[in-house]
């Protein structure tokens, strides 16, 4: 019954890891798809920067929408930072894999503050906004300065 029981178990891992291993057949697909994620997040981020730097008229509709992609987009990425990545041209530094556990504190990182600017931008004061708006923008210079080569 235990082995039963344990092949079930075993079966049911196995299973549920295909989608995980099967979303990127080459490790450039995954480099491409964490590439394409942060270049969305940015896009929107950088329409409310738009509005925060008072280079376009703010809209709190718009910021609203921006914002929740962002906070969206900043779950993404993660994903395509695989091992087997390391190796693949791109401006990622080596210390993603040998700092790991620092790397993923990042990442945990952004999404509290892309979350932060979601619910400022819920609130519709811009005020509000420029603070969570700033918080987010320090929280990826740090990752890009951590992680990110020029």
């Amino acid at each position: 019954m235990k082995n039963a029981v344990r092949i079930v178990v075993a079966a049911a891992v196995v299973v549920s890891a295909l989608p995980a291993m099967a979303q990127f057949q080459k490790p450039e697909d995954a480099v491409k798809y964490r590439q394409a994620s942060f270049t969305v997040m940015a896009a929107h981020f950088g329409r409310i920067g738009a509005m925060v730097q008072g280079k376009v008229p703010f809209d709190a509709k718009a910021a609203q929408d921006n914002a929740a992609l962002v906070e969206t987009m900043s779950k993404l990425p993660w994903a395509g930072f695989g091992a087997d990545t390391e190796s693949v041209a791109s401006k990622a530094k080596p210390e993603i894999w040998k700092e790991k556990a620092k790397f993923d504190q990042s990442g945990e990182k952004l999404l509290v503050a892309a979350t932060a600017l979601n619910t400022a931008a819920k609130s519709g004061n811009l005020d509000t906004i420029k603070k969570a708006f700033g918080d987010t923008a320090a929280t990826c210079k740090a990752c890009h300065d951590d992680f990110r080569a020029k």
